[in-house]
């Protein structure tokens, strides 16, 4: 593998703007650290795990602990396909513009469709994090009920969430710099205090890891015995470690991104795999009790362990950083969903294309995505009043469609890998990064992995999604009709007029015929969407 350290302008063709024929609106002002850290928050160590270990543990005990390793196989291997293609497309709504240029226009728009309205609702399960943390630092974060009443939970989490959005929105509609600062800013508090929370579990260890080597119990009398409760608990992991990609969507905002952004990558999914385990694994050893029920339920898990284990007055300080965790994740899963539809809009694949594309002269960032996504994601919370269980769904679907549009990047790329047509000869020639002989292979795992985890999500359970079929179906039954509403307006107008926006064509660029959805990819497919963006059909209203 390459990955050398020249050094290279942010502009011209060192930006990869120049394979799409987009003019540079966006301000470049993301260093290395803060392209790392989109990629962490968003993934988000201490939200993650102490969100979802209730879930991993009570279903399958201490042994579910091997699905990290396993998740992070098949996901490495996801982000290294993503390297390769972030040095060389390190652009705004990189699924999206990935998944266009590899395959073609409707796998583009698909893969951008499912990501998007993936990402909104991740916004809104995001922000609910904070119901698990603040009223344990404050009773009066308890603001509906004393959290006893049957909706007293899932009403107080809507308005704790609610108030998170719109501190989301405003940063994000004031523009990259503030939101790379507070970003920034939040990751080095969460990795300090993750490490912390890693070594102090260490020191307090009780057993040793035979528990890791054990079902414990789990499975018995099960058709697949302990595998059927394994399969169900590693939907904790996956439902983690994604997200990794936001490093490549700020490619426009970045600086030397050919170079940045694959690094950040990287290095965002291995720490997040490194320090996530070390507090998982040592929870599980310095746990005082592993038989205490309340370790996998909602209202415990981890954050009930670390108040155990710990001083008092320790342990509240490690939650004040658990919700400066869940602050950046948030900020960055709304980002990451601004950028996306910036890139969207900017080929006008959005209704309202020209209002959505459009960056503030001021602040250099797309302001009206920031804020139609905040209004959006508030209304998605409004559904976890009285009925917390359908929004459980909506968060499995979610993460679901993400994985998704993953393989609408991943499956096109072995496509050109087999047909001889990747990688570029400039990634090597240029000393950007190439998995080399090992691509290959690599996208093999990653397309087979991605399709297993997809399955595994999508699965009907009713341990997962409840009781009605339309639940225990809901992963087929609300993608269909989500993919479907997509794609119906795609098939009525979008497709009639999809093309970039006169107000973000690069002024050299030549007029030529419109891409068509059966063009393929590669350097053909790149030098017929640099002239198509120009081309006749483009409508100014977005409509």
């Amino acid at each position: 593998m390459n990955a050398h350290s020249k050094s290279g302008s942010t502009h011209g063709a060192d930006s990869g703007m120049e394979h799409f024929g987009y003019k540079e609106s966006l301000a470049r002002s993301i260093g290395s650290f803060g392209s790392f850290a989109a990629g962490v928050s968003y993934i988000s160590i201490l939200t993650g795990t102490f969100q979802l270990f209730y879930f991993g543990f009570g279903t399958a005990g201490p042994a579910y602990l091997w699905s990290w390793p396993m998740v992070l196989v098949g996901q490495l291997a996801v982000a290294l396909c993503f390297m390769e293609l972030a040095a060389k497309y390190p652009i705004a709504g990189s699924v999206y513009n990935w998944s266009k240029i590899l395959g073609s226009r409707i796998v583009g728009w698909s893969s951008g469709w499912l990501m998007l309205t993936a990402s909104i609702v991740t916004l809104s399960a995001v922000v609910l994090a904070l119901q698990l943390n603040l009223p344990r630092l404050w009773s009066g974060f308890q603001i509906i009920g004393n959290g006893s009443g049957p909706y007293d939970f899932a009403t107080n989490a809507v308005i704790l969430g609610t108030v998170l959005i719109v501190f989301t929105t405003v940063v994000n509609a004031l523009g990259v710099r503030l939101m790379a600062m507070i970003n920034s800013a939040g990751v080095f508090i969460e990795l300090i205090a993750a490490c912390l929370i890693a070594i102090l579990l260490a020191v307090h260890i009780k057993r040793g890891p035979e528990v890791f080597f054990s079902t414990n119990g789990y499975g018995a009398g099960k058709s697949w015995g302990y595998l059927s409760d394994f399969l169900v608990a590693s939907l904790a992991s996956g439902y983690v470690m994604y997200g990794f990609d936001t490093a490549s969507s700020l490619g426009e905002e970045t600086l030397e991104p050919r170079r940045t952004a694959p690094q950040a990558i990287l290095r965002a999914i291995l720490a997040s795999f490194v320090i996530g385990g070390s507090i998982l694994v040592f929870a599980i050893l310095a746990a005082p009790n592993l038989h205490d029920p309340q370790i996998g339920t909602g209202g415990g898990g981890l954050q009930y362990i670390i108040e155990q284990v710990m001083w008092g007055p320790l342990g509240k300080v490690f939650l004040v950083c658990i919700v400066v965790a869940v602050t950046v994740c948030s900020l960055a899963v709304h980002t990451a969903a601004i950028r996306l539809t910036f890139a969207m809009a900017r080929d006008n694949a959005l209704p309202f294309g020209e209002k959505l594309a459009s960056v503030n002269s001021q602040t250099q960032t797309p302001i009206v995505p920031a804020i139609v996504i905040g209004v959006i994601a508030e209304l998605i919370l409004v559904l976890n009043i009285g009925q917390p269980k359908i929004f459980t769904v909506l968060t499995s679907i979610a993460v679901i469609m993400i994985y998704l549009s993953y393989l609408l990047v991943t499956v096109p790329l072995l496509s050109k890998r087999l047909a001889g047509q990747w990688p570029p000869a400039d990634l090597a020639a240029g000393g950007y990064f190439t998995m080399g002989r090992w691509g290959m292979l690599v996208n093999i795992v990653a397309v087979l992995w991605g399709a297993g985890m997809a399955l595994n999500l999508a699965w009907p359970r009713v341990a997962v999604y409840g009781a009605p079929w339309y639940n225990t179906w809901g992963a087929f039954v609300y993608i269909s009709v989500i993919l479907g509403a997509g794609l119906w307006w795609y098939a009525v107008k979008g497709r009639h007029h999809i093309g970039t926006l006169a107000s973000h064509t690069l002024s050299t660029a030549e007029p030529a015929q419109m891409m068509t959805d059966e063009t393929s990819a590669g350097e053909g497919a790149e030098s017929g969407y640099r002239a198509g963006v120009a081309g006749e059909r483009i409508q100014e209203g977005g409509q």
